[in-house]
């Protein structure tokens, strides 16, 4: 039996009275002090386990009601949800970083100002504050310990005034994991043994893979110059692959030798097998070599023997969180070791691990195998930690864990990877329903009558709330996040509970870059974009890379171009080269500023985006509201192409649509036009209180005593530095009211 700190320190000044009143000054002894031997333990807060998977839209589960033809088995999420609620109209945000600001700050993009993943060009304006409330700050109110294991992609380290110690700064008292989030290019030479390009997958595949380039034995070598023999039996994962997992670099069919082959390199990265590992313990920070053995092996893996770790670690005096923000199934796609795969799915894999045309059906394959591996991975955790039991018919959530077990995915899916009757072309990245619509489970013994769906609409903001509810914080407490989080206890608690909700929202649009930049073109079939962040994370998403560094050859030969800034320069290019056939070659603009609003039947969509207009041969704006009915049945009600209530009206507009239509579409206009004009912008407010005082003087002089004078949350103007011109901004803004 475990008891609190606070229990034996009563204790210990029980022992310390009795051995005073017993001294020999006192004129009769005193009474003795009865100790019950067993007293009952002080109940703790329940912990709270987080997990956040990468990409992972509703589409590609069946314990939603989707995953399509052949879905990932889930078994460990499948035990949570039997324990918990299925929210199966959730709402997160159409990126990463976004969708984790509303998770971990209860807030929508407009006022964390973090739009979309972030990437090495944004400023410290668009990363998360360290002035917001996050979940570790305000869990720390009821007591509980904080740790982060995985992708952060929050902030830092570039343009931050905290760079590697961010996530302490954010509130978590120990992070270990991966802090810009994105796993990095596959490393195609598999350590240098060949030449780029050679090894698609990242590792030297078996021979049944690839009778070209594969091997069936070969010599492991690691950093510390350690040499093992491996050999392919037919099962399992091949010599190059067993050699990853070992932290080597595979020499294939080769024996080993004194020394290893000067040529091989292993300060490389390679997707989710070779990262640059970040662990921040309070204000300590180590950044781990790339030839350390301990960020060499599968991330999801890493991930997990992190969290559970440290959990088992935990005293038990206190209530703790752990987060654990899986890498996977994120891109670069790359197969997991086979013994992570319920399915026998490594046989069924190609080691092709690009997202051409051709292989769109390995690549599927190659995701499902990811979600898998993550699921498996998580069991091993929940199983060590206590978390579930396992019986003859499988994982049992064990309600002496006093654990509650919150399973969520960032974001909608990935395009290549979405599942019918989802829109590959309307995923990840946009506000259409397959790009913010995301899986939600809520499991543990807080939960009344459960293995059961809510289908009420739920935002990414609400699980902020439910944090601070099962933490048992008072919602004034809970409020200090930001008006955008309802909580979702209710829900638990009672299964007849009315929507919470009247409408559901996500945004997405550019970050802030100096000089009003913006991430440089990638072009992906017949769409530009600006999402990806450089040239690497456009070309591992299948993209063609129009901006800085350009090289591909339609690029640089057929259109002798490269280096634009722009999407709509890419227009202005094609047109150029062919303005005959400019209709037929033009491409998409991917919107930069884009919102979604439903409530229960209906949903509006707004998209706005540069391109080219041949008339003035620059900038056009480009504006879009479109309106659906939709739902989210198991054969669901999508906004897909063609749904557009609003095609083909005339010029009168709204009266072709039904009296019902045309008031749901009045009622969805104003509602997001209230959501958008909640947060005026505030010049001089760098802490995001919605006053200019002068607590935002103390902190713009707190950060430049630091030393620090690049970006931060104080460069009001946005140049990069944070100096006398910001000051001089702020100081002139003072006892401005900016918040409604």
């Amino acid at each position: 039996m475990k008891y609190s700190t606070a229990w034996y320190l009563a204790l210990l000044t029980t022992f310390t009275l009795v051995g005073c009143n017993g001294s020999s000054s006192d004129p009769e002894p005193s009474p003795p002090v009865v100790v019950d031997p067993d007293p009952d333990p002080v109940e703790l807060s329940p912990n709270i386990l987080f997990v956040i998977m990468d990409d992972v839209g509703i589409d590609q589960l069946d314990v939603m009601g989707y995953g399509g033809v052949n879905p990932p088995q889930t078994p460990s999420i499948n035990a949570i949800a039997q324990a918990g609620v299925r929210f199966r109209n959730t709402w997160s945000m159409p990126e990463c970083s976004p969708g984790r600001g509303a998770l971990l700050a209860g807030a929508y993009p407009l006022r964390t100002k973090m739009y979309q993943a972030l990437g090495p060009n944004d400023l410290a304006n668009s990363q998360l504050s360290p002035y917001i409330q996050t979940v570790p700050k305000m869990l720390q109110e009821a007591g509980y310990e904080n740790g982060l294991f995985g992708k952060f992609h929050l902030g830092g380290p570039e343009h931050n005034p905290y760079e590697y110690s961010t996530p302490n700064m954010l509130g978590w008292d120990y992070f270990y994991g991966w802090l810009g989030g994105l796993p990095a290019s596959i490393d195609t030479t598999a350590g240098g043994v060949a030449a780029a390009g050679t090894y698609s997958c990242g590792f030297v595949p078996s021979l049944a893979q690839n009778a070209a380039v594969g091997a069936d034995q070969g010599a492991c070598y690691t950093a510390a110059n350690q040499c093992t023999e491996l050999s392919y039996s037919g099962e399992g994962d091949s010599v190059g692959l067993q050699c990853v997992l070992q932290g080597g670099i595979l020499v294939p069919n080769a024996t080993c030798e004194a020394e290893a082959p000067d040529y091989l390199v292993f300060d490389r990265e390679n997707a989710h097998y070779v990262s640059e590992l970040v662990i921040n313990d309070g204000a300590d920070v180590e950044l781990v070599p790339l030839a350390d053995p301990r960020g060499r092996g599968y991330r999801s893996v890493i991930e997990v023997q992190a969290a559970t770790e440290w959990i088992n670690s935990r005293s038990g005096d206190k209530p703790w969180m752990a987060t654990v923000s899986f890498s996977a199934p994120h891109t670069p796609l790359q197969p997991p070791p086979a013994e992570l795969m319920v399915r026998d799915l490594h046989h069924e894999i190609e080691a092709q691990c690009d997202l051409s045309p051709g292989n769109t059906l390995n690549a599927r394959r190659i995701a499902d195998a990811m979600i898998e591996g993550l699921d498996t991975a998580l069991s091993h955790l929940l199983i060590e930690t206590g978390i579930v039991t396992v019986t003859d018919e499988g994982m049992v959530y064990n309600p002496e864990s006093n654990t509650m077990v919150v399973i969520v995915g960032d974001n909608g899916s990935f395009g290549p990877t979405v599942k019918a009757p989802f829109d590959v072309n309307r995923a990840k990245g946009t506000a259409y329903q397959t790009g913010v619509w995301v899986p939600l489970v809520v499991g543990g013994h807080l939960v009344q009558n459960p293995d059961r769906d809510v289908e009420h609409m739920v935002n990414a903001t609400d699980v902020y709330g439910l944090f601070g509810e099962i933490a048992g914080l008072d919602a004034d407490v809970i409020a200090q996040g930001g008006p955008d989080s309802f909580g979702l206890m209710p829900y638990l608690e009672d299964e007849t509970q009315a929507s919470l909700r009247d409408y559901n929202f996500a945004q997405g649009a550019l970050n802030i870059q100096l000089n009003d930049g913006r991430n440089g073109p990638c072009v992906f079939t017949t769409m530009c974009s600006h999402t990806p962040t450089s040239k690497g994370v456009c070309e591992d998403n299948g993209g063609v890379w129009w901006g800085v560094g350009a090289d591909d050859p339609l690029v640089v030969g057929t259109y002798n171009s490269g280096d634009l800034e722009q999407c709509w320069q890419v227009n202005q290019v094609i047109y150029h080269a062919d303005p005959a056939n400019y209709e037929a070659n033009r491409l998409d603009m991917g919107p930069t500023l884009y919102q979604a609003i439903r409530n229960d039947n209906y949903k509006l969509v707004q998209n706005h985006a540069l391109d080219y207009d041949p008339a003035t041969d620059g900038p056009t704006d480009w504006f879009s509201i479109e309106f659906y009915q939709i739902d989210q049945n198991h054969i669901p009600l999508l906004d897909t192409a063609g749904r557009d209530l609003l095609v083909g009206l005339g010029e009168s507009g709204l009266p072709a649509l039904t009296e019902e239509e045309q008031q749901n579409y009045a009622a969805l206009n104003a509602a997001v036009a209230e959501i958008m004009s909640s947060q005026p912008h505030c010049e001089g407010d760098g802490n995001y209180d919605g006053v200019v005082d002068e607590q935002d003087v103390a902190n713009y002089h707190a950060i430049v005593a630091s030393g620090w004078t690049g970006s931060s949350w104080y460069d009001v103007n946005f140049d990069g530095n944070t100096d006398e011109d910001d000051l001089n901004v702020i100081e002139a803004a003072l006892g401005t009211v900016c918040s409604l």
